[in-house]
């Protein structure tokens, strides 16, 4: 290969998503080929798709117009869920040259040899019963946090669900793996890593090609706060059925890990859940919570949640709003439900019409923000520690304390990648915290 050639990377989606175009663009240096950033002109370009909503699919063909519009000769790949989902379909896209599924996105490198473009868009994808085998990745972004993959997959039939007929079933990275990059991620100067996966609670199945558990999550975590130079460990994304006692116990007594976590509700009706088919009803979801803030006062706790579920009347969303609203809770991401192909949602009646679900969505994001300013108010006057950002948004630094509470200082590259221990003070108009140097 052309040791000159350059190549972007373009992510949509999750956290996880993020690791893995890491973990590829790695590969792309391993091959000799320059990185450069997506708006800057490339010879390949690679972007990493999402499935999970219409709006990621809408969002890809806009990217490959942007693509198009900078370099007209440049390469162009797909790889990721939407990939392996409707690899036919992107291959149609104008201007896609290659579409790789599941298996294929990391043997990237293997599949351009020739950089001309195609008339068609050249597609390989396995079945998805195939995607047994379990890559790791990292990714390191803005010098501060990582995300570190620890499992992919999931062995849940949630009927609004693609993911696991884009990724697969629920395997686990080794924890040695786990425990090894955690090592190399803290060598490089990250004070940070965030936990990643498709269903992290589900961390130890299949960790060496077998459906037993080897590991259990709690030993997961166990073992990385004893990794020494990891100054924050964070917990993305976790099930309520997963999250159980001892996990919150020790994250309350833990060295490294951070008192937030992000665990996702749907719905706080029990009749929408058993159609959802998630494995809990709302009474567990409040034990969760209650038991986080019964150890962490301060903990920071954020909700997934969905609207516009067929057969969602406006008397069980209000429901949910209402459960939310009582509950002691930091703040909401807000998905409305579109419809996916090949799930059984889909074939749901009770179709809730576009423009309520819209209504509806403004609503909780309403709400959000009250909750998060809510918890922000709790938090003034609390000593905490920040970590700043690499980045200067219009004259000012900013930065998360431990329990994720977005703070801001005048600009001062000295705070880049730094930690400090600050007395919050004052929320601004904004509605960011300022505060006082404790040291």
């Amino acid at each position: 290969m052309n040791a000159r050639k350059k190549v972007a990377f373009y992510t949509l989606g999750c956290k996880l998503n993020f690791s893995e175009t890491s973990t590829i663009a790695r590969n792309f240096d391993n091959e000799g080929f320059d990185r450069v950033e997506f708006k800057e002109k490339a010879d390949i370009y690679v972007i990493n798709t999402c499935s999970v909503t219409e709006n990621a699919d809408k969002r890809f063909k806009t990217i490959v117009k942007q693509v198009q519009k900078a370099n007209a000769d440049a390469f162009v790949a797909a790889v990721g869920c939407y990939a392996q989902l409707k690899p036919e379909e992107l291959a149609e896209v104008d201007g896609v040259d290659l579409v790789l599924g599941a298996t294929e996105k990391f043997k990237i490198t293997d599949y351009i040899n020739d950089l001309s473009k195609n008339d068609f868009g050249e597609v390989h994808s396995c079945e998805i019963e195939e995607a047994d085998f379990y890559v790791g990745s990292y990714s390191i972004g803005d010098r501060t946090r990582a995300f570190l993959k620890v499992q992919d997959g999931c062995d849940y039939k949630c009927t609004y669900c693609t993911i696991p007929l884009a990724r697969g079933i629920s395997r686990s990275d080794t924890m040695q793996n786990v425990l090894d990059n955690a090592r190399e991620i803290s060598q490089k100067g990250i004070k940070e890593i965030v936990l990643t996966g498709v269903n992290i609670g589900d961390y130890g199945k299949g960790e060496f090609g077998n459906k037993k558990h080897e590991h259990t999550f709690l030993d997961l975590v166990s073992e990385l706060d004893k990794v020494e130079g990891i100054e924050r460990l964070r917990i993305s994304s976790i099930e309520p059925n997963l999250l159980k006692n001892e996990t919150i116990d020790l994250v309350s007594k833990s060295r490294a890990f951070v008192p937030h976590f992000h665990i996702p509700l749907q719905s706080g009706s029990n009749v929408l859940l058993k159609k959802m088919k998630r494995r809990y009803m709302s009474e567990l979801y409040t034990d969760r919570v209650s038991k986080i803030k019964e150890v962490m006062p301060h903990a920071c706790i954020g909700v997934d949640v969905i609207v516009g579920f067929p057969g969602e009347t406006d008397d069980l969303f209000l429901n949910t709003y209402n459960y939310l609203n009582e509950l002691d809770i930091s703040y909401l991401h807000v998905f409305t439900y579109s419809e996916r192909d090949n799930t059984e949602a889909a074939n749901f009646e009770g179709v809730v019409p576009k423009n309520v679900r819209a209504k509806r969505s403004k609503m909780l994001r309403g709400l959000s923000a009250k909750k998060r300013r809510a918890f922000y108010e709790s938090q003034l006057g609390t000593e905490r520690t920040v970590l700043f950002e690499g980045e200067n948004k219009e004259g000012y630094i900013h930065g998360f304390t431990e329990n994720y509470v977005k703070i801001k200082t005048p600009w001062n590259p000295e705070y880049v990648n730094t930690i400090h221990k600050v007395k919050l003070t004052k929320i601004d108009d904004d509605g960011l915290v300022r505060f006082d140097f404790k040291n």
